[in-house]
C-alpha cells in the first residue's frame, strides 16, 4: 500500500488555451478513500488519468509512495484502474477475466486461481465464474470489473466513475459494497464521480473541482456545514443549499427588506454585497404576523418522516426556487404561503465578489 500525492500537478492539452488541471496539489494518505467531484469538465477524470498514466503530466509531478511517477509507463504504476464501462473481455468467462492481468504478468496458475477464488468469495461471485460477460446483470458486470482490480494486489485503486451505468437502486447498495470492501483491503483508493451524494458518502475525504481547480478538500460533513466558497457551497447538499443576495445596512443583513439573522462578526468583514447560504433544513416555519420571508408553495415532495416544500418568494435577492424541509406530518397546501426564518448560527455568509466564505 502507499500515499499518493500531487504537487502542483498539470494536464494542459495541445491547442489548450487553459490547463483542465491546473496546480493540483492533494495529499492521499496510505489506505485512504479519496473522491474526486465536481460537475463535467472540472478536470477530475483528467486528474485520475493522470495518477493512472493514461493522460500525460505536463506540469509539477505525482508521487505514488515516496517514487515518482508522472513519467513512468502505466504497467509499472502497480495501480489497477476499475473503468465505467466495465472493459470485460466478452468472450472469456468470468474467471478468465479477472485472472487475465496475471496471466500476462507471468503468475503460476495455481496462485492465479487462488487469488481469483479469493476475490470472488470477496464478491460473491463464485457462482458466476465460469459465466461470460453477456450473461451477467450491470451490477456483476462491474463487481467482476472490480474482483479483476483486486487479484493484482495493487498500491492504488482508480475508480472513473464505477457506477454511472448502473440504475438508481443498484447504485445505492453497490456503492456501499464498495466503501465496506475498499476498507476492509485498506487500499488507497481515487475515486472520480459526478455525484455529490455518491462523493458524500463514500470518500474519507472529498476533493472538489471546478474548471480544473481545485476548490476545498475535506471530510463529508467539514464540506457540508463549513464549504469555503459559494461553489461548494451550492455543489454540495442535495437539495442544494438556498443561496440569497443581501445589502449591509446597519450591521444587519437585508434580503429585499427583511433583516436576516447572520454572525455580526463575520458580517464586519465584508466589504461589499454579501450572500447568505441556508441549508433546507435550517429554516424554519413561523406563525403569521411574525418576522419572515414570505413563500408561495408550490410542490411538496413527501418523504414519509420528512417532507420537502419547494417554493418562490417574491422578495429580490432570493432564488427562483426556495426549498425548505419541514417535518413530514404538517401539511402544506399548494398555492399557500408560508414565512420561513433561521437562526443566525445556521446561516452561511459569503462575500458575493469573490465566492469567499466569511468567517468570524
Amino acid at each position: 500500500m502507499a500515499s499518493v500525492t500531487y504537487q502542483h500537478a498539470e494536464r494542459t492539452y495541445p491547442g489548450a488555451e487553459h490547463p483542465a488541471v491546473r496546480d493540483l496539489n492533494i495529499d492521499i494518505g496510505d489506505g485512504e478513500f479519496m473522491v474526486f467531484v465536481g460537475p463535467s469538465g472540472c478536470g477530475k477524470s483528467t486528474s485520475l488519468r493522470m495518477l493512472a498514466g493514461l493522460e500525460d503530466v505536463t506540469g509539477g509531478d505525482i508521487l505514488i509512495g515516496d517514487r515518482s511517477v508522472a513519467h513512468v509507463p502505466p504497467k509499472d504504476r502497480d495501480i489497477a484502474m476499475v473503468f465505467q464501462n466495465y472493459a470485460l473481455y466478452p468472450h472469456m468467462t468470468v474467471a478468465d477475466n479477472m485472472a487475465f492481468a496475471l496471466k500476462v504478468a507471468g503468475v503460476g496458475k495455481a496462485e492465479r486461481i487462488a487469488r481469483v477464488n479469493e476475490a470472488a468469495d470477496l464478491l460473491d461471485l463464485r457462482d458466476y465464474l465460469e459465466r461470460k460477460p453477456k450473461a451477467l446483470s450491470g451490477g456483476q458486470r462491474q463487481r467482476v470489473a472490480m474482483g479483476r482490480a483486486i487479484v493484482r494486489q495493487p498500491q492504488v485503486f482508480c475508480m472513473d466513475e464505477p457506477l454511472s451505468n448502473l440504475d438508481a437502486k443498484l447504485r445505492v447498495s453497490t456503492r456501499t459494497q464498495i466503501a465496506a470492501l475498499q476498507q476492509r483491503l485498506g487500499v488507497t483508493t481515487v475515486y472520480v464521480t459526478h455525484d455529490q451524494v455518491e462523493a458524500m458518502t463514500m470518500g474519507d475525504r472529498v476533493a472538489v473541482l471546478k474548471d480544473g481547480v481545485l476548490q476545498q478538500v475535506d471530510t463529508p460533513l467539514a464540506l457540508y456545514r463549513t464549504p469555503a466558497n459559494l461553489f461548494v457551497a451550492g455543489f454540495i447538499g442535495s437539495p442544494a443549499m438556498n443561496l440569497l443576495d443581501a445589502e449591509i445596512h446597519d450591521g444587519h443583513a437585508i434580503v429585499g427588506g427583511h433583516r436576516m439573522p447572520v454572525d455580526r462578526a463575520a458580517l464586519a468583514k465584508a466589504t461589499g454585497a454579501v450572500t447568505i447560504g441556508v441549508r433546507p433544513e435550517s429554516f424554519r416555519v413561523v406563525d403569521a404576523g411574525q418576522e419572515g420571508i414570505p413563500v408561495t408553495v408550490t410542490l411538496v415532495e413527501e418523504l414519509g418522516a420528512d417532507a420537502y416544500v419547494y417554493g418562490t418568494s417574491g422578495v429580490e435577492g432570493t432564488p427562483s426556487s426556495i426549498v425548505i424541509r419541514v417535518p413530514g406530518q404538517i401539511n402544506h397546501a399548494k398555492g399557500s404561503t408560508i414565512r420561513v426564518t433561521t437562526d443566525s448560527a445556521a446561516v452561511h455568509l459569503f462575500d458575493t465578489t469573490t465566492g469567499i466564505r466569511l468567517r468570524a
